[in-house]
């Protein structure tokens, strides 16, 4: 089945290779320049290529040298335009074609966020970072935009501020000085890069601005290196937040799987408004700036993004119905790698924490039940970014540790672990693919029993199933989550009490870290909820309402406006909206008496403007509206299809229906 995301006839014609020669240009907020395609022909007598393409102004295309005349298809909502290609000669099955397209961005694109100064930590200088994930490479350039195809690259990018690709920086060098020496902002370097891993275009990545690098020790004896950059501002304290722990992450992954391919593993860490907690670009994977929380308590992300360098970047889903495999097995390995570098239990409690999502999202699609799916039937042209959610990793990561428990425990699993890296290192594979290789290799290294133990699995049920629930229960190693549920058990029997300040105090919590707060304040959610005054109390003895630590401010908000109609709820809507945008109002001299900053994340934008829709409406959009620009087009996109009882957040005029009333929202 062809990718049902792409126009591409990359089945006929696939690009091995890309040369790129960009100049960045901050004033007018394009990227131009050419790319050279090196393709490989497939099928027989193959008369044109068709790229994807989308908001992108092309210039002119040459095929093996000669200019030719090319034809721009209909604009397709999510897919863009087809870029048409004449190949002069049909080309047979085996040969080779050399194409060049001369042609530059637009600023409706969605790859690309430019930043003004203002919207940076230093305040400076602009910003630029790309997010091409999942089908947005074909705004950064005319692109075979799926995952079925991997192509090496190598760039020649100009700008006036550092630049950083997915791929190893040649010149210059990152430990030299910062801009090769020159003046930052004004002189324009050339930066060379160089990727020799076949990668998917949704890997494809650059950013820019006024970065500084740092690097971090390796284990001796390995042939990689690793380092974070940041902005000047931030550089220190990112390096003080993952030096620690980044790799040794990456040498317990190699002794579970296969030894790092990229040669360097380095840390982004991007202005704010970027979508995602990380985002695992080949040699660089870029994060939120929501990890530096200053004690280490959230770098487990770059964990997650590590394991993609096996999980996704090296085995790849062949399309976005099978994006499952990426995650789904990102999100188990390091769940295992929890295990082996901590204790079981802080695997069962990582779990155990993913399971909140889940069913939230799960509940959030009842009536899109085909996105509880794990495995996706995307009708053609159906945007993947609709289904984005925690199902993919939460369900498809507990259907692995079914599969494992199943199967007899990790002494059984582990080794087919390795083994399915191995098989399919660099390759695309789809989940009949990964299923057919699962029982291929315990026919081969296993028993009978074994065998029987997958038959066992009801497989339809896991893959396309639907509904509230994972098809059989799982069961967690709870114990880290012990004294988080009995604090809250302790809250919900004093609903009724006047004197909390003789229940209650700050040392309840100075035991426990981050994820057992997190599971504290989610397990309050679970029971109905709490008196204004209780949620007040919550949020000052244990500093809640002021914490820098974004997991936790998010849980408390969520805690707050449990119930819509509440007077706790119309109160704290205030707080969590000056707290998504950052217009929080400076209450004193430490971290909690600092402006906040735009909460581009999803996990965090998402769910505050559902929640505040729900308890005001006008509250909810009158916010987005003033800050709209702020965030990544991929969370406007989002945040705009926010539904509640059955309402887009996107602009409002009210419309009755056979007796009911419904609100309707159109884009600012």
């Amino acid at each position: 089945m062809a990718d049902p995301t792409s126009q591409s006839n990359y089945l006929s014609i696939a690009t091995r290779h890309l040369s790129l020669e960009w100049t960045l240009d901050f004033l007018t907020r394009t990227v131009r320049g050419t790319a050279v395609y090196e393709l490989d022909v497939k099928g027989d007598k193959v008369a044109e290529v068709i790229l994807d393409t989308a908001d992108l102004v092309i210039d002119n295309i040459h095929v093996n040298g000669r200019s030719v005349e090319f034809t721009l298809g209909a604009e397709h909502a999510v897919m863009g335009s087809a870029l048409h290609i004449p190949i002069p000669c049909p080309a047979g099955k085996g040969t080779n074609v050399k194409l060049a397209i001369k042609y530059e961005t637009t600023t409706g694109g969605t790859a690309l966020q430019w930043l003004d100064k203002e919207q940076t930590q230093g305040g400076n200088f602009p910003f630029l970072f790309s997010q091409c994930q999942p089908i947005y490479a074909r705004s950064l350039v005319p692109i075979q935009d799926t995952p079925s195809v991997k192509f090496t690259y190598n760039a020649h990018v100009t700008a006036v501020l550092p630049i950083l690709m997915s791929a190893i920086l040649v010149s210059p060098p990152s430990t030299g000085p910062p801009h090769g020496g020159r003046k930052i902002g004004q002189d324009e370097v050339t930066y060379v890069f160089q990727q020799s891993i076949p990668i998917p275009s949704y890997l494809l990545a650059i950013a820019s601005g006024n970065l500084r690098y740092r690097p971090l020790p390796a284990p001796k004896g390995k042939d990689w290196t690793s380092g974070v950059w940041a902005e000047e501002e931030l550089v220190d304290a990112a390096e003080w937040e993952f030096k620690e722990d980044t790799t040794k992450f990456l040498e317990a992954e190699e002794k579970i799987t296969v030894p790092y391919r990229f040669g360097v593993y380095d840390l982004l860490v991007l202005p704010p408004s970027f979508p995602y907690g990380g985002m695992e670009n080949a040699c660089v994977t870029f994060v939120t700036p929501t990890l530096l929380t200053g004690d280490r308590t959230l770098v487990d992300v770059v964990l997650h993004e590590i394991t993609h360098s096996w999980f996704g970047n090296g085995v790849t889903h062949a399309n976005a119905c099978h994006f499952w495999l990426n995650e789904g097995w990102t999100t188990y390995v390091e769940r295992l790698l929890q295990e082996i570098l901590h204790t079981p239990a802080h695997r069962g409690f990582s779990f155990l924490i993913g399971s909140k999502g889940l069913y939230d999202d799960l509940k959030l699609y009842e009536s899109r039940p085909s996105y509880q799916r794990l495995q996706i039937a995307f009708e053609n042209g159906e945007n993947p970014d609709d289904a984005y959610s925690h199902v993919p990793y939460e369900k498809g990561a507990n259907f692995l540790l079914h599969i494992e428990r199943t199967l007899g425990g990790l002494d059984v699993f582990l080794p087919y672990v390795k083994n399915y890296v191995q098989t399919f290192m660099g390759q695309s594979i789809t989940t009949q693919q990964w299923k057919d290789h699962l029982y291929a290799y315990y026919r081969e290294h296993g028993t009978r029993d074994n065998v029987e133990a997958l038959d066992s699995i009801d497989w339809h049920a896991w893959l396309h199933g639907e509904g509230l629930t994972l098809p059989v229960p799982v069961e967690y190693d709870v114990t880290l989550a012990r004294e988080s549920n009995l604090l809250a058990d302790r809250w919900n029997k004093a609903r009724t009490a006047t004197n909390l300040q003789e229940i209650f105090k700050a040392s309840d919590v100075q035991e426990l870290d981050a994820n057992q707060i997190v599971v504290f304040l989610e397990r309050l959610q679970s029971y109905p909820a709490l008196p204004k005054h209780h949620i007040s109390f919550l949020g000052s003895t244990y500093s809640f309402a002021t914490t820098p630590n974004a997991e936790i401010r998010f849980r408390f908000y969520e805690v707050a406006l449990l119930d819509p109609q509440s007077v706790a709820a119309r109160e704290y809507a205030v707080d969590a909206a000056a707290w998504v945008v950052g217009e929080e109002i400076p209450k004193g001299n430490g971290e909690e008496g600092r402006m906040g900053v735009v909460k581009g994340r999803m996990k965090f934008c998402r769910p505050i403007f559902r929640a505040l829709y729900t308890v005001d409406a006008e509250l909810a959009l009158g916010t987005y509206r003033r800050h709209k620009l702020a965030f990544h087009p991929i969370a406007r996109n989002l945040i705009e299809k926010v539904r509640t009882g059955g309402a887009l957040m996107i602009g409002s005029w009210s419309l009755t229906i056979n007796g009911h009333v419904y609100r309707i929202w159109v884009s600012p």
